[in-house]
């Protein structure tokens, strides 16, 4: 995988076979501290402890029809590429919780990639589990949340085309507002310097 979206998205696929209703992604990026952390929680059926262990060999996965799973091992790879980590904690019947730390700057940290189109994906193809984004950067933070935006728009389900369409575009205008690339430290807090 390219993108850190597409891998994100693939873990969040693990997160849906494990029946869970709640999914979060955080996304926190400073160029201030050379940090670039993604986080995934869910509320699914975890993963039982004898897989636990060795659950980043992508050999070992519970799926029966494709026999590697990918999604965790290559986060860690590329997390581990960049002088960074990746923890993994779970508990069965309460949910997972994936760390992975990546050297902002680091030449070989993959770019994001597409995250909106991932979450488009995502809201379209399961409405019904609760999807939250949150993404902070040195210029602010933004926040999406399938539930809190399906009760604003007093609607049932989000995966209405025009209705992603939109949703899409508020995403990508919120995140450029964000951007931490191009950041001008003058503008920043002093506090954070």
């Amino acid at each position: 995988m390219k993108e850190l979206s597409l891998n994100i998205l693939d873990i969040v696929q693990n997160s849906i076979r494990a029946k869970a209703k709640d999914i979060s992604v955080e996304i926190i990026e400073s160029v201030v501290t050379d940090i670039y952390q993604i986080l995934i929680k869910d509320n699914g059926t975890g993963i039982p402890k004898e897989i636990l262990k060795n659950v980043t060999d992508p050999f070992v996965t519970t799926r029966t029809r494709r026999r590697m799973g990918l999604g965790l091992p290559l986060m860690k790879y590329h997390a581990e590429l960049t002088g960074g980590s990746m923890k993994i904690e779970s508990e069965t019947d309460k949910g997972t919780s994936i760390r992975a730390d990546f050297s902002n700057s680091h030449i070989d940290r993959q770019p994001l990639g597409d995250i909106s189109g991932v979450l488009l994906i995502l809201l379209a193809s399961n409405p019904g589990i609760d999807f939250t984004y949150i993404h902070k950067t040195d210029r602010g933070e933004y926040r999406f949340s399938a539930k809190e935006t399906m009760e604003y728009l007093d609607i049932e389900t989000i995966n209405e085309r025009n209705l992603l369409e939109l949703i899409g575009n508020m995403i990508n205008e919120n995140l450029r507002k964000i951007e931490a690339s191009g950041i001008d430290f003058k503008e920043l807090d002093r506090d954070i310097l």
